[in-house]
């Protein structure tokens, strides 16, 4: 057992406690060094977390998502902060309880009734015809007996009745003549007749008023308004009037305050004799505090998903606005660094409309910066070649105020001919290729018969024949019906197969034959020109379609631009079709080794 009066050894001599040691003190050093590193995390996140929101706050398309959230919220709760059928079916159910409670009231009353003993009731015209002998008494049972209401009797009950139901009890005699009212209760159920000194009114504030005119707008309805009534008229409440007859009644009111009073009435009945009215009325704010209540709950509910609304939509906001201003950005750096390439924020891995719009932006963008490599390249090309003749016809010009005879001059004047009508040809093939993107996205596609376009170019090549003399025969594959019909451009298609068929006949000898077959390959239509000419060198099969590329060993410099295949090659492709270029297959020779039999172009274009 311990002494009480041995000293505390954690306390020194003088009463304080002892002095923390060194490695005590660098633990509560840490610690609170470990807590201030917690609380700045914390800060730092909530910092963060502050400025990303604060971004997204000026985003419009943040601020319109929010809003219409926030607005089909707000329409639900101020439709259901109206609460007309809640408050329909809270009226009705408090005029039944009212009434129970009146019914039960009421019998109360008057089975608290005393008769008056010592009263008592004679009729003169009955003593009169009394016989001699007969004594006088009442020909009912009852019809002598008075039963009053006494209020000294009835306060007491009524007190205890009234008090746990908070609300407002009025008893009426047969005349409507005020009895007993609650309000003029007190203590045990002592009855105080007094006078009231009329309530000073003092004038409400703003805000009261404000809350009056609210309250009133939303209860309001068709109701009557409630008017408090003397004492000595009580047969003014209707319910009363009722109830002095025998019958319930109920009402239901509305004060100056906008507060809504429902009252019911019911007959205070003994041996089936009415002997007054007993009216209960609601407290002016009874109704009123269950709606208010029911519309704090929603506000409150409210409160909750306004919170969780703003913040699913700013999230919603951050995966639509935050891309979208990154392509918006990406974009604007296209514009103001057109010859650097930029790269497009890839979200095609979002399977919604920002990651069509992200990769619609990327292919518009590929589609741009190969549209300006192709000019650049394009200019280059144009400046190349026009620089050769002029730089021919530069010399040629120079060169012919030193000729010393005829002959030479005539050189040079065949050399100047010859430059200017290649410098007219590549002129016009050059502004051709440069319209010809234009006149494509221009004009609208319609649908091109293949059968009678290749018919009416093979009736025209077979006609005319400019310096040769190869026929050109066409072939259809499939039904005679079969229109092969396609949607493009006319025009420009027919300007792909003049080239292959003038192409064909210029490398073909004279008698020859040149082939056209046109037949369907599952969803597509392909159109195939044989000739019989010497082929394309194996290293040139893709050469050809390259622009001022021409390989003619049999005809002299510069009678061709070389743009006609890289022209037809573009117009196909703008049709989204393709174009190559193949060798035909001939008999073996000698050695063994395939011959060339001829060179063959494949068009092959999307069919409906």
């Amino acid at each position: 057992m311990l002494d009480r009066t041995q000293p505390d050894p954690s306390v020194n001599a003088e009463g304080a406690a002892p002095a923390l040691a060194p490695d005590d003190a660098a633990a509560g050093d840490t610690r609170a060094q470990t807590q201030v590193q917690g609380w700045q995390r914390l800060l730092g996140w909530l910092r963060r977390a502050g400025q990303f929101f604060f971004a997204l706050s000026f985003s419009s398309l943040t601020r319109r998502i929010v809003s219409l959230n926030l607005a089909g919220l707000i329409a639900l709760v101020a439709s259901i902060l109206y609460l007309s059928q809640f408050r329909a079916g809270l009226i009705d159910a408090r005029a039944q309880s009212l009434l129970v409670q009146a019914e039960i009231i009421a019998g109360a009353i008057g089975a608290s009734a005393t008769v008056e003993t010592n009263t008592i009731t004679i009729d003169p015209d009955r003593l009169l015809d009394l016989k001699p002998g007969e004594s006088y008494g009442a020909p009912d049972e009852f019809s002598g007996l008075d039963f009053p209401i006494n209020p000294e009797r009835v306060a007491p009950v009524l007190r205890r009745l009234i008090t746990p139901t908070k609300t407002r009890a009025r008893i009426y005699d047969r005349d409507g003549v005020l009895i007993l009212d609650s309000r003029s209760l007190y203590g045990r159920g002592d009855v105080l007749r007094f006078e009231l000194p009329p309530p000073t009114t003092e004038k409400p504030g703003i805000a009261e008023r404000a809350m009056v005119a609210v309250r009133t707008w939303l209860n309001r309805g068709d109701l009557p308004l409630y008017r408090e009534l003397g004492p000595e008229n009580g047969k003014g409440y209707s319910e009363v009037q009722q109830s002095l007859v025998g019958q319930k009644s109920s009402m239901v009111r509305i004060n100056e305050r906008g507060e809504v009073i429902v009252s019911v009435s019911v007959p205070v009945q003994r041996f089936r004799a009415v002997h007054g009215a007993l009216m209960l009325s609601t407290q002016g704010d009874d109704i009123d505090q269950m709606v208010t209540a029911e519309r704090l709950a929603i506000l409150k509910v409210f409160g909750v998903a306004s919170a969780v609304m703003i913040v699913l939509s700013l999230l919603l906001a951050s995966t639509i606005a935050g891309p979208v201003r990154r392509l918006a950005d990406s974009a604007e750096r296209v514009r103001r660094r057109i010859r650097t390439r930029v790269e497009i924020p890839d979200f095609t891995g979002r399977r919604d409309e920002i990651g069509h719009l992200s990769g619609a932006l990327r292919d518009m963008t590929d589609a741009l910066y190969n549209r300006i490599e192709a000019i650049e390249t394009f200019a280059a090309d144009v400046a190349h070649e026009l620089k050769n003749p002029l730089t021919s016809l530069r010399s040629a010009v120079e060169t012919l105020p030193l000729a010393r005879n005829e002959n030479s001059r005539a050189r040079l004047l065949a050399v100047i001919e010859h430059d200017v009508r290649r410098l007219d040809r590549l002129i016009s093939d050059i502004s051709d290729a440069s319209r010809l993107d234009a006149e494509l996205q221009r004009q609208d596609e319609a649908p091109v018969a293949l059968r009678r376009l290749l018919s009416t170019l093979t009736s025209v090549a077979n006609e005319t024949r400019l310096g040769h003399d190869v026929a050109v025969e066409a072939r259809f594959e499939g039904s005679p019906r079969d229109t092969f019909s396609i949607p493009g451009h006319d025009s420009r298609l027919g300007q792909v197969i003049s080239n292959l068929l003038v192409n064909a006949q210029s490398f073909s000898s004279s008698g020859g034959k040149v082939r056209i077959v046109c037949r369907r390959v599952r969803s597509e239509i392909e159109i195939v020109v044989d000739d019989d000419g010497p082929g394309i060198r194996e290293d040139a099969l893709e050469k050809i379609f390259e622009r001022f590329y021409t390989d003619r060993p049999h005809q002299g410099f510069g009678q061709n631009s070389g743009l006609g295949l890289s022209i037809s090659k573009q117009i196909i492709e703008a049709h989204r079709g393709r174009i190559w270029a193949e060798n035909r297959s001939g008999p073996v020779n000698a050695g063994g080794e395939a011959t060339v039999a001829g060179a063959r172009f494949v068009v092959r274009l999307p069919a409906p």
